[in-house]
C-alpha cells in the first residue's frame, strides 16, 4: 500500500467536500431568500405624514392671524361678563386621545357614562363650563335622584376633570385619568 498516495487524498477530498458544500449552501440560501416588500406601509404613512404636515400649517396660519379685536368692556359691566368663552380644540383633543371628542361630551369625565349623562343633561347640566361649576353636593343629589344603582360612582372629581375639559388640557386630564382608575388612586 502506497501512504504517500493516501496523504494527498486525505487532503483532497475534504476540501473538495467543502466547496462542494459551500457552493450548494449558497445556491440553497439565494433560493430560500424572500423580499418583504413594505411600499404599501410606507404610501400610507407618507400619506398620514402629509395630512399632520397640512393640519400643522393650518395651525400655524391660525396663530399667526390677527386675532379680532373684541370690544373694550366698560367699568359698569359686571365681572361674569368680561370672562370669555375657551374655543373648543377638537383636534388636539384627538390628538390627546386618539378618538374623536364632541365639544361638551360629559361622557369624557370618568365616573360619566350615557345614562348618568342623560340624568345631567335633564338637570340642566349640558356643557362641561357648566359642569365645572356645579359643586360636588349638586353632582351627589342628580346621582341620588337616579335611585340606587348610581351609589357606587363618587362624582368628587366631575367637577375638576370637567374644568380640564373645558380650558382644554387634554395632556393633563388624560394623565389624571390613567393615574386616578375609576376616580381612584
Amino acid at each position: 500500500m502506497n501512504f504517500e498516495n493516501l496523504n494527498i487524498w486525505c487532503w483532497i477530498i475534504p476540501a473538495l467536500v467543502g466547496i462542494i458544500s459551500g457552493i450548494l449552501g449558497y445556491y440553497w440560501g439565494k433560493s430560500s431568500n424572500e423580499t418583504i416588500d413594505n411600499s404599501d406601509e410606507l404610501k400610507l404613512c407618507h400619506e398620514k405624514n402629509t395630512r399632520l404636515e397640512s393640519d400643522l400649517a393650518d395651525c400655524k396660519r391660525k396663530l399667526s392671524a390677527p386675532a379680532p379685536k373684541a370690544p373694550v368692556a366698560s367699568f359698569t359691566a359686571p365681572v361674569a361678563a368680561a370672562v370669555s368663552t375657551i374655543a373648543f380644540n377638537a383636534g388636539a383633543a384627538k390628538a390627546v386621545f386618539g378618538k374623536n371628542i364632541k365639544q361638551d361630551d360629559l361622557k369624557v369625565v370618568e365616573g360619566i357614562g350615557p345614562k348618568i349623562e342623560g340624568m345631567f343633561k335633564d338637570a340642566g347640566i349640558k356643557t362641561w363650563q357648566k359642569l365645572s361649576d356645579t359643586s360636588v353636593a349638586d353632582c351627589q343629589k342628580i346621582l341620588d335622584s337616579g335611585g340606587t344603582r348610581y351609589k357606587i360612582h363618587d362624582p368628587a372629581s366631575w367637577p375638576m376633570q370637567a374644568k380640564m375639559c373645558y380650558e382644554g388640557k387634554w395632556a393633563e386630564l388624560l394623565k389624571w385619568q390613567d393615574e386616578h382608575k375609576g376616580g381612584k388612586l
